[in-house]
């Protein structure tokens, strides 16, 4: 499994009403939801965004509420996989069970940058900025995980 695209950078504590705000939760269309992802703190985001995407953030991504439409809209509006220092527990639990990559590595948080092209693998955990020329060693994926992601979410991967 591998993920390769532009970065979308944010800081620490993006909690789930920043990810979706609660005034959109009117909706279970996942595109619906998409067209309003990060739209409080980046109203170019739904604009910018393409297909394979990476999001980086900082320390406590995912914080606030349980709901799972916070990954579900990220996933959903083209990003491949979100970075972060730390993640929400709950969110990063959210994000596997409907198959949004998501990794924590501190030095990738803090040395990659808005913009830059960034390729992930997988198997390997290592995180590469084609745009710096370095790369960053995050823990790679149990299989069960791959698995998950893979076939697009838990729900998906037990049918």
């Amino acid at each position: 499994m591998k993920a390769n695209g532009r970065v979308h950078k944010y800081g620490d504590n993006i909690d789930t009403d920043v990810i979706i705000p609660a005034r959109h939760l009117n909706t279970a269309n996942h595109k619906e939801l998409a067209s309003h992802c990060m739209e409080d703190i980046d109203t170019e985001f739904v604009r910018k965004v393409k297909d394979g995407d990476i999001m980086v953030g900082g320390w406590n991504f995912g914080c606030g509420s349980s709901r799972e439409h916070a990954p579900i809209a990220i996933k959903e509006s083209g990003i491949s996989c979100v970075i972060a220092k730390t993640f929400a527990r709950i969110f990063y639990r959210n994000a596997i069970n409907i198959g949004l990559a998501i990794l924590e590595c501190e030095e990738a948080s803090d040395k990659i940058q808005d913009g830059d092209e960034v390729a992930i693998d997988f198997d390997t955990g290592i995180i590469t900025n084609v745009t710096r020329n370095e790369t960053y060693q995050a823990l790679p994926f149990p299989d069960f995980i791959k698995e998950i992601i893979a076939k697009g979410g838990l729900l998906n991967s037990i049918r």
